[in-house]
C-alpha cells in the first residue's frame, strides 16, 4: 500500500496494490492496519456504506457534517474517474482554508480518508463514475452542510472543458466566508476529539 499525506492535515490517500491474473483483479483499498499506521487511529467504525453514480461533469459537494456530531469518511472510486476535493474547514487548524485534490479511479482503486471537519466533494470525469463512501455516522439531513464548490476564494481546480452539473443545493451553497460568518464551521480541537472517537 502506497500512502500519501495530502496538504490538508489528516487527509490521507491510499493507493493499494492490485493483484491481477487471468480471472481479473483483487484489491483491498481499505485495511484497518494501514489506516491506523498512517492516521494514528486505532479504529474506524463505519455505520453507513453509500454509493453514488455520476455522469461526466457532475460536481458533488463540497459537503461536511455539523460538528458535533461530525463524521469521518473513507472514499474510493470503484468505476470511472473523479477529481476529488478536500477543504479544511476546521477553525484553528494549521491548514484551515487549504484545499487539495486527488485523482480517484476504478483503474487505480485509490481511496481517501477524510477526517471530521474536512469538507469533501468531487467532479466526475467519466460517465458512470461510481464512488463508495464508508461513513462513521448515519445520515441526518439537518446536520449536513454544503459549501459552494464555485467559491472563488477556494479556487478549486474544476476541470476545464466540462459542462458542470450541480444540484440546486450545491449551486446555491454559501461561500467559506459566509459559513464562517454564520458560525457553521467546525472547531479544530472539537473536530479532532470527535475524529479520534469515531
Amino acid at each position: 500500500m502506497h500512502v500519501r499525506q495530502l496538504n490538508v492535515e489528516g487527509v490521507v490517500e491510499f493507493s493499494p496494490e492490485i493483484h491481477r491474473d487471468q480471472r481479473g483483479t483483487f484489491v483491498s483499498p481499505f485495511t484497518q492496519e494501514a489506516l491506523a499506521a498512517h492516521t494514528g487511529r486505532n479504529a474506524f467504525c463505519a455505520t453507513q456504506l453509500s454509493y453514488s453514480t455520476s455522469q461526466r461533469g457532475t460536481v458533488r459537494g463540497i459537503h461536511f457534517t455539523r460538528c458535533p456530531p461530525g463524521k469521518a469518511k473513507f472514499v474510493s472510486c470503484l468505476a470511472g474517474e473523479a477529481l476529488d476535493f478536500v477543504v479544511d474547514l476546521r477553525k484553528g487548524s494549521p491548514t484551515f482554508g487549504r484545499c487539495d485534490t486527488a485523482r480517484l479511479s476504478g483503474a487505480t482503486m485509490r481511496a481517501l480518508y477524510v477526517p471530521v471537519g474536512v469538507g469533501h466533494g468531487f467532479a466526475a470525469l467519466h460517465d458512470g463514475t461510481l464512488i463508495s463512501y464508508m461513513i462513521s455516522g448515519d445520515y441526518v439531513p439537518a446536520h449536513e452542510i454544503a459549501l459552494s464548490p464555485l467559491d472563488p476564494e477556494l479556487g478549486l481546480p474544476l476541470p476545464a472543458g466540462l459542462e458542470l452539473l450541480l444540484s440546486e443545493r450545491d449551486r446555491m451553497a454559501p461561500t467559506l466566508k459566509e459559513l464562517d460568518e454564520q458560525g457553521l464551521l467546525p472547531d479544530y480541537a472539537e473536530a479532532r476529539r470527535i475524529d479520534a472517537s469515531v
